[in-house]
């Protein structure tokens, strides 16, 4: 397996990066930076908002072998690291980008002020459903997979209420690469994390919409229960009225929970360095 490269989109305003905290955020598969615009912009006066795109996403190159979550990850890591190195960042992802934030949260808790898994499981879906579907994909392209995800994604109504802006997301699905697609849902067939959770020490929030067949509320609840359980800080929150794209369909519900959760944290660190 080689590490995927994942490339960055900056939501916030063009200024010099190191004078705010720095938000590192991530998307859902299918998906693009674009998830992630208008919580964005919505945080990006007091915060660095710097999206990252999965392998033959948005900007980011093609994959060209097999990676698994823990890699991608890595990359985000390593997509840090070249816009401001060593620094340590706050985290939000969107499913699979969620999936990320607990393997970093796992991995590279030292890199982390806080997390937040939205629309995420420790495990999501089974493994069957995700070969299938990247077998699916991989011989079809992606736009065999529009519909549904149009229903997985959206509340009933978003479509009707939003269409612009969910036809650009769906623009998106159907404008990835297919490989990097079938190789992300191959990365989603080996991820379970549930034992590992207690390992997870950074301040973390699981934010699942009431609507999301694909992950939830139980899954935000049990990610909770993993962290609490081991000793870390955790809580749930559920979104009524959204399905599974929790910072695309309430961006401002969302960026509200993230304001929050990264002032207590960057407050916490500095009571934690005052002590020292």
């Amino acid at each position: 397996m080689a590490r995927p490269t994942v490339k960055a989109v900056l939501l916030s305003p063009q200024r010099t990066l190191g004078d705010k905290p720095l938000l590192v955020v991530g998307p859902s598969l299918g998906t693009s930076s674009l998830v992630w615009t208008q919580a964005g912009a919505l945080l990006g006066d007091d915060f660095d908002v710097v999206a990252w795109d999965l392998p033959g996403h948005g900007v980011s190159p093609a994959a060209t072998e097999t990676f698994d979550v823990a890699e991608l990850a890595d990359a985000v890591v390593e997509l840090v690291d070249s816009i401001a190195p060593g620094a340590r960042f706050h985290y939000a992802g969107v499913s699979l980008g969620g999936a990320a934030g607990l393997q970093l949260g796992i991995k590279h808790g030292e890199r982390l002020k806080s997390l937040s898994v939205q629309c995420a499981g420790a495990k999501i879906g089974t493994p069957e459903g995700w070969l299938e579907r990247a077998e699916t994909v991989r011989t079809q392209g992606t736009p065999v997979m529009i519909q549904g995800s149009a229903e997985r994604w959206f509340a009933p109504g978003f479509m009707e209420r939003e269409p612009e802006l969910s036809s650009r997301l769906l623009h998106s699905l159907r404008d990835a690469d297919r490989f990097s697609y079938a190789f992300c849902c191959e990365a989603l067939a080996g991820f379970d994390v549930r034992a590992q959770l207690g390992s997870i020490r950074v301040p973390t929030q699981a934010i699942a919409g009431a609507l999301d067949s694909v992950a939830p509320p139980s899954f935000a609840e049990e990610i909770v229960e993993g962290i609490t359980s081991g000793g870390g800080t955790a809580s749930a929150a559920t979104l009524e009225g959204v399905a599974h794209l929790a910072p695309f369909e309430a961006p401002a519900h969302v960026a509200e929970l993230l304001r929050s959760l990264i002032t207590w944290a960057e407050s916490a660190g500095e009571s934690a360095g005052a002590g020292k």
